[in-house]
């Protein structure tokens, strides 16, 4: 398949509803990762963009007295969530390419991306309805005189800020609760990656979304993120990305107190004990940071390996490496892509060269592979003869590089994985399910793999602490951070208060 034979549409901001050109008329290229040729250009949002944005948001929540959104049943809003999934679906084997051609992500791993992208919106549907049950929970008091239950009602307009390296599918994680709560929405994804969030709009018009729910701009952070996050009429912000701009944000949404959820980087750890299948710890080991290029806020991209097996292991890894196959991401058998711009293969460069500087072994890769003259790739690069003090220990790379050290006893191997400023995710490998057990509880993160690495269901709640930020994603708790909890307290007594004398 050639990516000559795919067309980028071309798109504008849609706003209310319906295309709108941005008010400044600018415009950013697209460069396919794959061959570094310009492909297409999306528009790129300014702050003007976003309070017509804003304010067709706000029109848009506050309509026919909140019927036609926000306080309109779950159940109703379901019907509009289930509607875009199954459009999605009837779209998908164009989005995936779109997906594949855009990031620079294998076309397999863009198609698992898109059965999720529609599986989201239909699960978030189901808590969608499950919501008009849980109003008017009643609290028990300790008063016979009084009565009092509980909303659950939308914050408000909110504005989400999704990464490139799950394109669409990151951008769903938001936007799936946020309409399944009532809020409407404004979407800033990625400028890296912003094609199929276009399309979404598209589909919206289809199923007759009503104009303003959901609103997708695209555009730079300086430009279109930073004005939606210290707009005053937008309640919530949640954000997906580097902990850089992840401060950023949280500063300029203090000034407001405007709350936040964030999702931003890590630097998991992946323990192999020495009871472990050494083919099948490999893999996971390797699928656990080459997956999506090894571009994954949760990549487990530092080995920690029992020291009697490790040069065993490492030799293993070696092989395993020698046999994924590097291409177009659009190639049958594809299994790891280019990195997504030039800054960024620019970056992972810079910390492979600068782990060498720093006194570590390059084991394999390291370099562009050699059959591939265009394009933004890296070989599977695994780097040993580290110490916690060098760069490519601590800070994430975003990058199919793995970093190894190896331990000698289990509470070594705790002291090491919680060894950084990241607290997003874990993963151990061994037969010993009591001390996975222990493993798990000794993490300081917000998800624990045992026995794999990087499965990730919407099902469960997804997030992380430390410096990767905090709140949580998906599951029964994703809907709650789009919620404002209410009481409502009555006095049901005939009897006077009797506080005050009568007159």
């Amino acid at each position: 398949m050639s990516t000559m034979a795919i067309r980028m549409p071309t798109r504008q901001l849609f706003i209310d509803g319906e295309w709108r050109e941005p008010v400044q008329r600018k415009r950013i290229l697209i460069i396919n990762p794959a061959n570094e040729q310009t492909i297409g250009d999306i528009p790129a949002a300014t702050a003007e963009d976003v309070d017509i944005a804003v304010e067709a948001a706000r029109k848009a929540f506050f309509r026919n007295s909140g019927k036609d959104w926000s306080s309109t049943t779950g159940a109703h809003r379901a019907k509009y969530l289930r509607a875009i999934a199954a459009k999605i679906k009837d779209r998908k084997a164009e989005l995936v390419k779109l997906e594949a051609i855009d990031s620079g992500k294998p076309l397999v791993e863009a198609s698992l991306d898109m059965d999720d992208v529609i599986g989201c919106f239909e699960y978030f549907a189901g808590i969608a309805e499950r919501l008009d049950s849980e109003q008017r929970t009643p609290v028990s008091l300790p008063m016979e005189t009084f009565k009092c239950h509980l909303l659950k009602e939308p914050i408000g307009v909110v504005g989400l800020i999704s990464p490139w390296n799950y394109p669409l599918l990151m951008a769903i994680w938001k936007v799936a609760p946020a309409l399944a709560s009532g809020c409407t929405a404004i979407l800033k994804p990625s400028e890296l990656a912003s094609v199929t969030c276009l399309e979404l709009a598209e589909v919206c018009m289809e199923v007759g979304l009503p104009p303003g729910v959901l609103n997708i701009l695209t555009g730079l952070g300086p430009e279109a993120g930073a004005p939606l996050v210290t707009h005053p009429h937008v309640a919530k912000i949640s954000f997906t990305g580097s902990d850089t701009t992840g401060v950023k944000i949280m500063t300029a949404a203090a000034q407001l107190v405007k709350p936040v959820t964030l999702e931003l980087g890590g630097k998991s750890p992946i323990v192999v004990f020495e009871d472990v299948d050494l083919d099948t710890a490999a893999e996971w080991t390797l699928f656990g940071c080459f997956w999506t290029n090894g571009q994954i806020c949760s990549a487990t991209s530092r080995l920690l390996v029992h020291e009697s097996i490790a040069a065993t292991f490492l030799e293993k890894l070696v092989k395993w490496c020698e046999k994924i196959k590097i291409s177009d991401p659009l190639e049958e058998g594809c299994r790891l892509g280019p990195i997504v711009s030039r800054r960024q293969y620019e970056k992972v460069m810079k910390y492979i060269s600068t782990a060498k500087e720093e006194g570590a072994t390059i084991l394999c890769g390291g370099a562009r592979p050699e059959h591939l003259e265009k394009g933004y790739f890296v070989q599977p690069t695994i780097i040993t003869d580290v110490k916690t003090s060098m760069q490519i220990w601590i800070e994430e790379v975003f990058g199919p590089v793995l970093c190894v050290k190896t331990f000698a006893t289990e509470d070594e191997a705790i002291d090491l994985a919680n060894d950084t400023h990241y607290g997003l995710a874990a993963a151990v490998i061994s037969k010993d399910l009591d001390r996975c057990e222990r493993m798990a509880k000794a993490f300081q993160v917000g998800a624990v793999w045992v026995n794999c690495s990087q499965p990730c269901f919407y099902q469960a709640p997804w997030g992380g602490k430390k410096r990767s930020g905090f709140g949580r994603e998906l599951g029964e708790r994703g809907l709650d951070i789009y919620l404002n909890v209410k009481q409502v307290t009555q006095y049901v007594s005939s009897e006077p208060w009797d506080w005050y004398k009568s007159p």
